[in-house]
């Protein structure tokens, strides 16, 4: 089977695509690796999906309309299509929202577009997010609570992407699912999450900054669990027209406290905290419903938190040398 990565070069792209050439798949990735983070880490990323024989990448910005079509002419036997890449965070897009329309609207409709013409797509599986709940007060998250209050134009984004591929499926029958990640976490994870930025300022003796209230919480979820359900969703596609969406999570709401702890437990050294008011665009808790995902294919998280933060934790001091 021949799939597209797009963001390949990214977190979870990088992991996803490197779990589908140890299956024996065909992988062709894209991305631009752009500066929003490090792109030396993406680079290392694409590094260790080089030696595959199976894999090709691509510089193609997957905002740019001719150079997919292009893509897709030259890889017209391309029969999935993981589309993962985005302008991530929840807080930049309070600085610069421009930039996440393009990607994440522009760039979910240039990609379908694309799609249109690809004879043996059987599915498109694309990432969503636990932030078009916005703000929701009800937990745990269900598929099917009402999405009309977003709390940052990343959300608005997410739902816009969602509800393009909604129309996609239903105009030109390309079967869809989107899988609304819940605070993805792991080695070779993206510098600009929290749990990265803690880690980083307790290694160096710098204090960390804890937002304050008494729920605040994330449902983490370890990339391994994050790329096993992308890959028990791809093989198996809605009919045609149809578009579905399910949660990933961690199944449990995990104190920002606790991670702290954690990662003061697995660097061995003192965190010095500093409190500072909540973000207005920052949700206090998030938690996933898993019901309909285990229904459909039997998928459950399987990495506690316990586990996923040591296992980060040796990847990051390996990587940065501490």
């Amino acid at each position: 089977m021949k799939i597209l990565v797009t963001g390949v070069a990214g977190f979870i792209g990088f992991h996803v695509a490197e779990a589908l050439l140890k299956q024996g798949m065909e992988v062709v990735g894209i991305d631009t690796l752009n500066d929003y983070y490090d792109p030396s880490l993406k680079a290392a990323r694409l590094t260790r999906l080089e030696p595959y024989p199976r894999f090709r990448f691509l510089n193609v910005d997957v905002t740019d309309p001719q150079a997919l079509q292009d893509l897709v002419e030259l890889h017209s036997d391309l029969e999935g299509v993981i589309h993962l890449a985005a302008q991530a965070g929840v807080r930049h897009s309070l600085v610069d929202p421009y930039s996440y329309v393009t990607s994440n609207v522009m760039g979910q409709v240039a990609l379908l577009e694309a799609c249109r013409h690809l004879k043996k797509l059987t599915h498109v599986v694309y990432a969503s997010s636990s932030s078009v709940y916005g703000r929701n007060q009800t937990v745990p998250f269900r598929e099917t609570d009402r999405v009309e209050r977003p709390g940052s134009v990343y959300a608005v984004t997410k739902r816009a992407a969602e509800l393009t591929s909604e129309s996609y499926a239903y105009l030109y029958g390309i079967p869809q699912t989107g899988l609304r990640f819940f605070t993805v976490y792991g080695p070779w994870g993206r510098p600009d999450m929290a749990y990265y930025g803690f880690a980083r300022a307790i290694s160096e003796g710098r204090p960390v900054t804890l937002y304050e209230g008494k729920g605040l919480s994330r449902d983490f979820t370890y990339i391994d669990d994050i790329v096993r359900g992308v890959l028990k969703v791809l093989g198996k596609p809605p009919e045609s027209g149809m578009s579905r969406i399910f949660n990933l999570g961690g199944d449990k709401p995990e104190r920002v406290t606790r991670m702290i702890a954690l990662l003061e437990q697995d660097l061995g050294k003192r965190v010095l905290v500093e409190r500072q008011p909540r973000p207005v665009a920052d949700m206090e808790s998030t938690w996933a419903s898993l019901e309909k995902v285990k229904e459909f294919c039997g998928w459950m998280p399987e990495v506690s938190f316990e586990e996923g933060m040591k296992e980060f934790c040796l990847w990051f001091r390996k990587y940065h040398g501490v």
